[in-house]
């Protein structure tokens, strides 16, 4: 079982929570500039890195807020979690690290 940890309710279930997709994108200067396929990047191009990958997050069936996290695509691993709004952390140093988040129901890490 993964446990996410909420910056507002502390460690939850995974199922309390929705996946909102990349975060840091940035919304277009002039949205009605674009053309199609400039639009359709913006709307469903993502990046798709392996290792660690900043997402929002949706605290859906809690506190109802977002957040995002730096998620480690290859061991399910949050290593960090931050406010919305807050830059990209540089290093994770510059966040507050998350409580254990991948411990499962024996206990160990996942």
């Amino acid at each position: 079982m993964l446990l996410i940890s909420c910056p507002n309710c502390g460690p939850r279930d995974e199922t309390e929570f929705h996946y909102g997709g990349q975060a840091h994108v940035p919304y277009p200067a002039d949205p009605h500039a674009l053309s199609d396929r400039e639009w359709a990047e913006f709307l469903f191009y993502r990046d798709n890195d392996r290792g660690a990958y900043a997402e929002r997050w949706s605290h859906s069936l809690g506190c109802r807020k977002w957040f995002n996290a730096i998620r480690d695509t290859v061991t399910y691993d949050f290593t960090t979690i931050y406010p919305m709004g807050q830059p990209r952390p540089d290093t994770l140093a510059e966040a507050a690290p998350e409580s254990p988040s991948t411990a499962d129901s024996a206990g160990g890490v996942r």
